[in-house]
C-alpha cells in the first residue's frame, strides 16, 4: 500500500516542523499546508485503525485503499482546493461507568479520519513544544500513569495538600467554536489548515436519521477532537495557572492534566479557596463550565484523630495509609466505580459467551484479565487486583454453572477447573 520510507518522510517533516516553533515560539505560522503531500497522506492512512467502526457512508478501510491512489491524490486535491466537504459524523451512545447515563461517540468516515490524522500530524510537532510539563493527555511519549505519578509524587513532597478535583461539565460538547478559531490562530493562521478545521467543526452529526448542526463541541470519537481540547485547554487553563495564578500564590502548587481530567493540588488552604473562586468565572469566559458536584475541595492532609479525605484521579482513588514500617504515605487503589465496571463487563462477557468451549472462555478470558492489571497494576494496589481476580472466579463459575441444566458445575469441579486453566495471578505491572 505504502513505501516503508514513507514514514520517515514524514517524520523528518514534523522535525522540522518542531524545530520551527522552538526558533519562533511567539509567530502564528501561515504556511504549513505544503507539508502536506500524497505520501503525508499515505502514512497518515498507515496510522489509522483500519478495524474500527465505519461512518455515515460505510466505507470500510479496505475499500479505501482498494483505488488506493487515485482515493489519496483525490482526497489531497480536495483538501488544499478547499472543495473537501467534511461529512457529519455518526453518533452512537456507549454506557458510562455508573451504568445509568451514556456518553455519546461520534465516528468520523474512513476517509475523514485519514484526513485528520494527516492534520494531527502537522499540528503536533508545533503544540508539543507549547504545551506544559503538567499536560499528558493523547500527547506523544505520555501516559496516564506518568499523570498518576506525577499527582503522587507532587503531593508527597507536600506531605499532603488540599487539592481541587476538577470536573468541566460536557467539555467535548460545549467547546466554543469561535475561542478555538482565536486559540488556534495565535500559533496558526493557514488557510487550509484552519478551514479544513472550521469544516470539522461544523460538520455535526447524524443521529437515527437525524442531522444535527455543529455549534458547538468537538465530537468525542474524532481524530482531531484530542488535540483540539488539549490546545483549548492549554490557554484556558495550563498557561493561565501557571503563569497567572501562581506567582499570586502564598504556598507551593501544582497542576496535573489529562485530557479534560485535572486536578490542582496547593500547600495552603487560603490558595486553594482562592483558585476555586476564580476558576468558574475562568471557564465561563470560555463557554465551558464546572460540573457543581462533581468539582470539589478536598482536604488531602492528615490530621491527629481525623482521617484525610480522598479524591479519584484516572480511575484510582488516592488516599492516606500506613507503609510497612509504619508511617503516613499516599496509596493508590482501583477507584470503586472502575472497579465495578470492569467486573460488570467480564460478568456480561461471560454470560454470552458461556456458549463457547471452555478453552476458549479461558483463554480470551485471561487476555481481559491480564487487561485489567495491565492498567491498574500499580504499586500498592495488590489487594484490589487480588479482589477482581477473586471475583471473575466466582462469575465465571457463575455462568459456566448456567451452561446446562442437567450437569451441575460444582465447586469441587471449580477447583479442578482453576487448576487445569489457572487465571494470571494479581501482579504489579506498572512501577508508578
Amino acid at each position: 500500500m505504502a513505501g516503508a520510507q514513507e514514514p520517515e518522510v514524514m517524520s523528518t517533516k514534523q522535525v522540522r516542523i518542531a524545530a520551527l516553533a522552538e526558533r519562533f515560539p511567539q509567530r502564528a505560522f501561515t504556511s504549513l499546508a505544503h507539508y502536506i503531500d500524497a505520501q503525508w497522506l499515505k502514512t497518515a492512512t498507515l496510522m489509522t485503525r483500519r478495524d474500527g467502526a465505519v461512518g455515515i457512508d460505510g466505507q470500510t478501510a479496505d475499500d479505501f485503499v482498494r483505488d488506493f491512489e487515485a482515493n489519496i491524490q483525490r482526497l489531497l486535491e480536495d483538501a488544499k482546493s478547499g472543495r473537501y466537504k467534511a461529512p457529519p459524523v455518526r453518533r452512537i451512545h456507549i454506557p458510562k461507568g455508573d451504568g445509568r447515563n451514556t456518553r455519546p461517540i461520534g465516528i468520523p468516515t474512513f476517509e475523514d479520519k485519514v484526513l485528520q490524522r494527516a492534520v494531527v500530524a502537522l499540528l503536533e510537532p508545533l503544540y508539543e513544544h507549547d504545551f506544559l510539563d503538567c499536560s499528558y493527555g493523547f500527547r506523544p511519549g505520555r501516559s496516564a500513569h506518568q499523570a498518576v505519578k506525577a499527582v503522587w509524587e507532587g503531593l508527597s513532597s507536600m506531605s499532603g495538600g488540599w487539592v481541587i478535583d476538577l470536573d468541566i461539565k460536557a467539555f467535548f460538547d460545549t467547546i466554543d467554536h469561535q475561542h478555538l478559531r482565536d486559540v488556534l490562530q495565535q500559533r496558526v493562521k493557514d488557510g487550509v489548515v484552519l478551514r479544513l478545521i472550521g469544516k470539522w467543526l461544523k460538520a455535526g452529526v447524524l443521529e437515527a436519521g437525524q442531522w444535527q448542526k455543529g455549534e458547538v463541541g468537538s465530537p468525542q470519537g474524532g481524530v482531531i477532537s484530542p488535540l483540539l481540547a488539549n490546545i483549548y485547554l492549554h490557554y484556558v487553563l495550563d498557561e493561565w495557572f501557571e503563569k497567572d495564578v501562581k506567582p499570586r500564590l502564598q504556598g507551593r502548587a501544582f497542576q496535573v492534566r489529562f485530557a479534560d481530567d485535572a486536578v490542582l493540588a496547593f500547600n495552603t488552604e487560603a490558595d486553594a479557596c482562592k483558585v476555586l473562586e476564580v476558576l468558574p468565572k475562568r471557564f465561563a469566559r470560555y463557554g465551558l463550565t464546572l460540573h457543581p458536584t462533581k468539582t470539589r475541595l478536598v482536604r488531602f492532609r492528615p490530621r491527629p484523630g481525623q482521617r484525610a479525605e480522598t479524591f479519584d484521579f484516572l480511575g484510582f482513588t488516592h488516599y492516606w495509609g500506613k507503609s510497612r514500617r509504619g508511617r503516613l504515605i499516599i496509596k493508590r487503589k482501583t477507584a470503586k466505580d472502575r472497579f465495578r465496571r470492569g467486573l460488570k463487563r467480564i460478568a456480561l462477557w461471560c454470560r454470552w459467551s458461556r456458549h463457547l468451549p471452555i478453552r476458549e472462555q479461558h483463554r480470551l478470558l485471561r487476555r481481559k484479565v491480564q487487561g485489567h492489571y495491565a492498567y491498574y497494576g500499580i504499586r500498592g494496589n495488590i489487594r484490589a487486583l487480588q479482589l477482581f481476580l477473586y471475583r471473575v472466579r466466582l462469575v465465571w463459575v457463575k455462568w459456566l454453572r448456567r451452561r446446562s441444566q442437567r450437569a451441575y458445575f460444582s465447586w469441587a469441579k471449580a477447583d479442578q477447573l482453576f487448576q487445569l486453566l489457572p487465571l494470571p495471578a494479581a501482579r504489579i505491572m506498572q512501577q508508578c
